[in-house]
């Protein structure tokens, strides 16, 4: 006989919803106890986001609200202006409004988390702006427990990024005492949607979770672990990028030629790094090769080296009996073998520019440019000798024992100059330009233009110690001064002294800067604060103590060990000039790549291997900015390319990496895969099934494949917004056993599973109303 199933349902509402990833997840959630059966039911979600709530309203068939949930106040501070005209602020009244005017079971916030995340910096963080968006959490808690205070739902979720629990304490606090106020235990704790979801991506998140006391009693368990999977247990499931079929979040994006060249040159599960090992020359590889792959694939890293600057046949010259290379559209001597020695010089029109022809031969063809640069118009004349041609004395210089040639009027066309053997010495002639007389003889006659470039105009002066020597000159101590003139200066004669008095005198500043000795006297105390004006210092010898006694403040700018205790935590604890308030951490996450919130700039290029689980996908996940491409070793045919790309062209291309797989970006559908926004194995079944229909847009939509709009930054946003749908069934089904187990009577179920983290467990497994709260 078949035992009779009752349906409960359990009724969830979601508050800045998103997309509805989370609420489809509970959706999907499924528990029994005994009879009693559960049926998940979304009552509906709000959020700011219009395109969002399209989003929220396909993946969950519920209803969502375009509202913002703002305060006044908080509206102001945030967009820095007033509300536009007709806003107005939500109340409690519009929560119920959205939710159908039925009471949800469990209510799910997932506020903003710009505000608390490790990718803001801290000082922004603190901003005016990032405050007021940190403060909707707790408007939105109190618009619900408002709402429905009369019959208060039996779980609150809040769920954000761990570092909420650091940067918004505060915030946290006041949460806390809220929900105890309207009788709740809380609890908090961080999981990991990967675990929870068995998803391709770790995601740890910060979690808070209140129980009703008067209506949940039983125990809350742990949804159970998994492992993670692999990126590509999920991207085998899909298409290859491109494929149209797939819809337009499938498409590849156009990307610099040279970013794909540095992702194929990232090792797979490495990042921007790896790019260090590269042997650089003269702006190129020295090792490495990247040449057009002419069957097929794209191009390829041919780690065999011709040369120190292997470039392969850049400014190559084919022989004349042998075949070129394929001709390409960009065919040029700087990239191929595209010269070609040609042994036909006489038959080219230009083959005799600057050309000389025989003495014997005819000349070439005389036309109306001639000259040396347009042919061969020039002749290697044999006629040197005194027979020869009417300008062979040009520039010529005749012997002093010969003949002079006939005096023409022109000296630069005729032999008009003479090897003169005669010294000017010896022929009672001297040349006086730049001449030195000496100092002990007369000088030439004084002209109007007496310089030293047109005569004997310089003297060769012995007295060197008469001249100059006494500029910037510093007298010795015992010397007499040199003559006072009305401008005296350093720069003008032996005006500085060498003065051996160092103190200059036994009263004259004797103080500055002194350091009095531990066990000598000091000087008179003066009013002055500086040491450098007279104030004394003193060479204390107590650098810990003395007799005993720490002085004042020994631990400026202290660190603590790691396994050390820290001392009295005070009101005005800084690490720079009261305490040891600083500690030597050994867990360099940044360094180590474990987890993207702890450094900003964690990752670029970075390349997931296919059979690794990816990080936690973020709302602006690119190429440049993390871990978000991907070692795809499946085989792909690209459209052959002759020709290589300029470094900054953007185009789709496949380069085979050294690994042999295929380094690209993550698509957007890809990132919503690993956020489980849609199941694989049903949004693709054509691919394995050929009678399967393919999807229409309508089926997309409601499958998770295909969101609002056009933007792939604005999809991207929403997908890494979102809390991942097969983390939240998990988290889903938990609750709804827990509701089952109370509405049934049950206080207490056996199970293997572990109770859902310590701290939860005290919080929702004991009777916790009669005991006093913090």
């Amino acid at each position: 006989m078949a035992q009779i199933v009752e349906r409960r349902r359990v009724k969830h509402f979601h508050l800045a919803c998103g997309s509805g990833s989370g609420a489809a997840g509970f959706n999907d959630g499924q528990a029994r106890v005994g009879k009693l059966e559960a049926q998940m039911v979304c009552l509906g979600g709000i959020d700011v986001d219009p395109a969002a709530i399209a989003d929220f309203e396909y993946l969950t068939g519920a209803k969502g609200t375009v509202r913002d949930l703002f305060s006044r106040d908080q509206y102001i501070r945030f967009w820095d202006r007033e509300p536009p005209e007709g806003w107005t602020e939500a109340l409690p009244v519009d929560l119920r409004i959205a939710a159908g005017n039925e009471r949800p079971n469990i209510i799910f916030i997932s506020a903003p988390c710009k505000g608390f995340s490790g990718l803001l910096p801290e000082q922004a963080s603190k901003s005016v702006k990032y405050q007021a968006l940190n403060e909707l959490t707790l408007r939105c808690l109190f618009l619900a427990l408002e709402a429905w205070a009369d019959d208060p739902p039996e779980f609150f979720v809040f769920e954000n990024v761990p570092r909420i629990a650091t940067r918004g304490r505060s915030l946290l606090d006041e949460i806390n005492k809220m929900l105890r106020a309207y009788g709740y235990a809380v609890a908090e704790t961080t999981h990991d949607c990967g675990v929870l979801g068995n998803l391709a991506q770790s995601r740890k998140r910060f979690l808070l979770v209140a129980r009703h006391i008067a209506k949940v009693p039983p125990f809350l368990y742990e949804p159970p672990q998994q492992p993670l999977r692999g990126v590509g247990e999920i991207l085998d499931l899909m298409p290859l990028p491109g494929d149209e079929r797939a819809g337009p979040m499938h498409r590849m994006p156009a990307l610099q030629w040279q970013t794909w060249v540095r992702l194929a040159f990232v090792e797979a599960g490495s990042d921007w790094r790896s790019l260090n090992k590269l042997e650089v020359e003269g702006g190129k590889l020295r090792d490495y090769g990247i040449v057009p792959d002419l069957g097929g694939g794209l191009a390829v890293q041919d780690p065999r080296p011709t040369g120190a600057d292997w470039n392969g046949d850049v400014l190559g010259v084919r022989s004349w009996n042998t075949t070129t290379g394929t001709v390409a559209g960009r065919s040029s001597p700087t990239n191929g073998a595209f010269s070609v020695a040609d042994p036909r010089v006489d038959g080219h029109d230009k083959s005799v520019q600057l050309g000389i022809r025989h003495w014997d031969q005819p000349s070439a063809v005389i036309k109306g440019d001639v000259s040396v640069g347009t042919g061969p118009y020039a002749v290697p004349d044999p006629r040197i000798g005194e027979n020869g041609p009417r300008f062979n004395n040009v520039f010529r210089i005749v012997a002093w024992d010969q003949a002079a040639q006939a005096v023409t009027a022109g000296g630069g066309n005729s032999a008009a100059m003479v090897a003169d053997p005669r010294h000017p010495s010896k022929a009672g002639y001297e040349h006086t330009k730049y001449q030195v007389t000496d100092y002990a003889d007369a000088t030439r006659t004084v002209i109007s233009a007496s310089t030293t470039g047109d005569g004997a105009f310089a003297v060769a002066d012995p007295r060197r110690e008469h001249w100059g020597n006494g500029q910037s000159g510093v007298c010795s101590w015992d010397q007499h001064a040199p003559t006072v003139t009305s401008q005296r200066a350093p720069g003008q004669g032996t005006f500085s002294v060498a003065d051996p008095r160092p103190t200059h005198g036994p009263a004259a500043h004797t103080n500055k800067h002194a350091v009095i000795a531990y066990d000598g006297a000091s000087k008179a105390v003066t009013g002055s604060d500086r040491v450098g004006s007279g104030a004394l210092s003193v060479a204390d010898p107590r650098p810990v103590g003395l007799n005993g006694r720490e002085i004042a403040r020994p631990d400026h700018y202290g660190v603590q060990t790691w396994e050390g205790t820290s001392g009295a935590v005070i009101g005005n604890g800084h690490p720079w000039d009261n305490g040891r308030w600083s500690v030597a951490d050994p867990r360099p996450d940044c360094l180590q790549g474990r987890d993207r919130d702890t450094h900003a700039n964690q990752g670029h290029y970075g390349v997931v291997p296919w059979a690794e689980a990816s990080k936690a996908v973020p709302g602006a996940a690119k190429n440049n900015n993390g871990s978000w491409s991907v070692a795809d070793p499946r085989k792909v045919e690209p459209t052959p390319l002759f020709a290589l790309p300029d470094a900054k062209d953007r185009l789709v291309c496949v380069i085979r990496a050294l690994d042999g797989t295929w380094h690209r970006p993550f698509t957007t559908l890809e990132l919503a895969g690993l956020q489980s926004f849609f199941n694989p194995e049903v949004a693709f079944a054509w691919l394995r099934d050929p009678s399967a229909p393919l999807p229409d847009k309508a089926t997309m939509r409601r499958l998770g494949m295909l969101l609002d709009g056009k933007s792939d930054s604005a999809w991207r946003e929403r997908i890494g917004n979102a809390v991942p749908r097969a983390s939240a069934k998990a988290i889903g089904s938990v609750f709804a056993q827990t509701l089952l187990l109370a509405w049934s009577g049950e206080s207490f179920m056996l199970s293997a599973a572990p109770i859902w983290v310590q701290p939860l467990a005290i919080a929702l497994a004991v009777q916790t109303e009669n005991q006093p709260h913090e």
